[in-house]
C-alpha cells in the first residue's frame, strides 16, 4: 500500500498487528510513524515512553524481538515495537531468503493483542541494483499482509510538496527560487521541509525569498550557480557564461566540480539529440525511464542545449570539456584561465541546428 492508503486506513480500520515498511523515503515514513504512534499510544508523553520499544535487527535476532512482542507489559497496556534494519534478519544464503520467515508467520497466526510490530527496511530502493535486494526482503517477510512502500517523490510530486509546505509556512517563494531549492535539495522531501523551515525563520515570512537567501542557507545551493553556467553555455551566451565563471571564482567554487556538471549536461543533450527528443517533457520522460531522475527545470536546460548546438558541436563540447578537466588537474597558474578558454572555444562560432 502507499503511505496515503496507510494513513487513511488507520482511523477507519485501526492498526494492523504487524507492518512491513519498505523503502528509503524518510518524509512519508516519518508521517506514518507519527500517525501510528498516535493511533496506538495516544498523545500523552507517559504512554509514548512506556509503550514504545525500538530494536535494531542488526543487533537483536528476529526471534528475540518477537518474544518481546509476545510478552505482556505491566506498565504499557498498548505497545508499538519498532524493528529497524529488517534486512539484517535475512539469512546469508540467497536461496534461504527466498523463503518466507516461519517465525514471523507463527506470530501472525496469534499476534499479541494491543501490540503493533513494525519491521522497517530502509536500506534498499526500488530501482537499479537495489531492486532485487528489496524483492528478497519482501519475499522473506511475505507473511506480512500490511506492507507500505515508501518510494522517492517524483519531480512533479516534490515540486507540489514544496509549494504546499511553503504555503503552510507562510513563505514567499517564487518559481525561480522554487526551482533553485529543488535543485539544491535534490527534491528530497525531508530536506525540503527542513530548508523551508530555515528560510521562514530567516525571512520571518515578511519578504520574498531570494536566490542569495537560498545560496547562504541551503547546503549545495551553489550548484544552482553552476546550473546557471550550464544554461548560459547551452544558449551560447558567452558574456553571461564569463560573468558566472567570475562569480564562481570569487566564491571559491571547485572548478572540476563545475566541469563535471557541464560534462553531464552536454552528454545528456547529445543523448537527447541522438534519440530524437523534441521537448523538455520527452527529455524528462526518457531519462527517468532510464533510471536517471531529472527535474523539469533540468530538462528545459537540456532542451535549450539541444536547440543551441548541432550534433557535431555537442561532440566537440564533450571533447573540449574533457580537455579542460585534464588541464585543471595539471599544475596550471589559474583555473579561471582554463575555464575562460573553454567558454571562448565553445561559443566561438554561431551554432546551427
Amino acid at each position: 500500500m502507499t503511505p496515503e492508503q496507510f494513513l487513511s486506513s488507520l482511523p477507519r480500520n485501526g492498526p494492523a498487528p504487524v507492518y512491513l515498511f519498505l523503502g528509503p523515503e524518510h518524509y512519508q515514513r516519518d508521517r506514518c510513524r507519527r500517525a501510528l504512534l498516535e493511533s496506538v499510544l495516544g498523545d500523552t508523553r507517559e504512554a509514548r515512553e512506556t509503550g514504545f520499544t525500538r530494536l535494531d535487527l542488526s543487533e537483536v535476532p528476529l526471534a528475540a524481538a518477537l518474544d518481546d512482542a509476545r510478552s505482556l507489559s505491566l506498565f504499557a497496556p498498548r505497545r508499538v515495537i519498532w524493528l529497524a534494519g529488517a534486512e539484517a534478519a535475512l539469512p546469508r544464503a540467497v536461496s534461504e531468503s527466498d523463503q518466507p520467515n516461519h517465525e514471523l508467520a507463527g506470530y501472525l497466526r496469534q499476534p499479541t493483542p494491543d501490540t503493533t510490530v513494525v519491521l522497517e527496511s530502509s536500506r534498499y530502493g526500488f530501482e537499479g541494483d537495489d531492486k532485487p535486494k528489496l524483492e528478497r526482503v519482501r519475499k522473506f517477510f511475505s507473511a506480512i499482509p500490511a506492507q507500505v512502500e515508501f518510494r522517492p517523490f517524483s519531480p512533479e510530486a516534490a515540486r507540489s510538496l514544496a509549494q504546499i509546505l511553503a504555503k503552510q509556512a507562510g513563505l514567499q517563494l517564487g518559481l525561480a527560487e522554487l526551482a533553485m531549492l529543488l535543485d539544491a535539495t535534490g527534491g528530497e522531501a525531508s530536506r525540503l521541509e527542513t530548508e523551508i523551515e530555515k528560510l521562514w525563520l530567516f525571512t520571518g515570512g515578511a519578504r520574498k525569498v531570494t536566490a542569495d537567501d537560498i545560496a547562504a542557507l541551503v547546503p549545495d545551493a551553489q550548484a544552482a550557480t553552476i546550473f546557471a553556467l550550464v544554461a548560459a553555455l547551452g544558449r551560447g551566451d558567452r558574456s553571461r557564461a564569463l560573468e558566472i565563471v567570475d562569480t564562481l571564482t570569487r566564491e571559491g567554487e571547485y572548478m572540476p566540480l563545475a566541469l563535471t556538471f557541464l560534462a553531464t549536461q552536454f552528454r545528456m543533450a547529445l543523448a537527447a539529440r541522438e534519440a530524437g527528443l523534441r521537448n523538455a517533457a520527452q527529455i524528462q520522460a526518457y531519462f527517468n525511464q532510464l533510471g536517471t531522475r531529472i527535474w523539469p527545470e533540468r530538462a528545459r536546460q537540456i532542451e535549450q542545449t539541444v536547440q543551441a548546438f548541432s550534433k557535431a558541436k555537442l561532440e566537440q563540447a564533450v571533447a573540449q570539456l574533457f580537455e579542460a578537466d585534464r588541464d585543471l588537474r595539471d599544475a596550471r597558474p589559474d583555473d579561471r584561465i582554463v575555464m575562460e578558454e573553454m567558454i571562448l572555444t565553445l561559443t566561438a562560432a554561431p551554432t546551427s541546428r
